[in-house]
């Protein structure tokens, strides 16, 4: 009942627990003291390590804008080894991989998509790393690979993308059809000119439908 009690007798009912239970109290007093301390420095040291996280993150944007590649490899470095699981360094992730790609070291691309894919809690970022890790994998030569990538996580939001992708995997493996099919179902808006592109080139190789059978009027006679 002491949430009833005015602030003095709570502070005289403190008192008396202390009296009574002596050192349990105080011991106990002293726990909650220590663990909210402890709280808040944690949530001080996560909150530094967010700022700092995010400071070599636009450190590594801004050399990548400069055209100082090596310098942004450099912070990519740091942020793997200083702060391996922040949403900063998944960020940098993409960032690396598609360094790697304009370099054509395709096979390091895929490692960084890879762990993002994997591992990245951001699950819209994962999706991400994911497509684009299929891509890589049909510049590889690799289309089955991407198909599998593809199919092991659901699409969410870029459904469209994904069919997309697929459509790409069936293309190179030469089978025309499928990718169609997937083309077809990626084409959520007609505003979409490549996709537009891609399903055209591919209908007008593809057999001519039967004409439908002609029909009489109910009733007419020649």
């Amino acid at each position: 009942m002491e949430e009833y009690l005015s602030e003095k007798e709570q502070w005289e009912w403190i008192k008396a627990q202390v009296r009574e239970n002596g050192p349990a109290v105080i011991l106990a007093i002293a726990v909650v003291v220590a663990a909210v301390s402890g709280w808040r420095w944690w949530q001080g040291h996560l909150d530094a390590g967010r700022l700092e996280a995010g400071a070599k993150y636009t450190q590594m944007v801004q050399a990548l804008d400069g055209g100082d590649r090596p310098r942004a490899l450099a912070l990519f470095g740091e942020l793997q080894r200083e702060y391996a699981a922040s949403p900063y360094t998944d960020q940098a992730r993409l960032l690396a991989a598609r360094l790697y790609v304009l370099g054509g070291e395709l096979e390091r691309a895929a490692a960084e998509l890879a762990a993002v894919a994997e591992n990245s809690k951001d699950r819209d970022l994962a999706l991400v790393a994911r497509l684009r890790l299929a891509r890589v994998q049909i510049a590889q030569g690799k289309a089955d690979g991407a198909l599998a990538t593809l199919s092991a996580a659901p699409p969410g939001a870029f459904g469209a993308r994904y069919h997309e992708v697929r459509g790409d995997a069936y293309y190179a493996k030469g089978d025309k059809a499928a990718a169609l099919k997937e083309y077809r179902s990626a084409q959520t808006a007609a505003s979409d000119s490549l996709l537009t592109l891609k399903i055209a080139d591919l209908a007008a190789d593809a057999p001519a439908a039967a004409p439908a059978a002609k029909t009489t009027a109910a009733g007419s006679g020649k």
